[in-house]
């Protein structure tokens, strides 16, 4: 990737910052837009857990990988304390990878 290539990218990112937050104050912050733009922190965070988890690597570790989010996941259904969620699922994955050598 060239030089221009990077900056021009930097660029266009700080103009669409700089346009939020010239523009955001004059965008409508009630009713349904409001209501959609709460749900994109989840879907954003919801999208790099797939990515990091499916993202890459042999096969095994992928699946242990998901094991261990849908185990976390099962535990956050539950309601389960965030510091149980994050050793349970981190155990599972452990287990997981003993268990098929990964």
């Amino acid at each position: 990737m060239s030089w221009a290539t990077i900056v021009a990218l930097a660029a266009g990112a700080y103009a669409f910052k700089a346009v939020g937050v010239f523009l955001g104050a004059r965008l409508p912050t009630t009713g349904r837009p409001a209501a959609l733009v709460a749900l994109v922190p989840a879907a954003l965070f919801a999208g790099i857990i797939v990515q990091q988890s499916i993202g890459d690597g042999p096969a095994a570790i992928v699946a242990t990988r998901v094991l261990g989010v849908a185990v976390g996941g099962v535990a956050v259904w539950r309601k389960a304390p965030l510091f149980v969620v994050i050793v349970v699922a981190a155990t599972v994955t452990a287990v997981a990878r003993l268990t098929l050598g990964a």
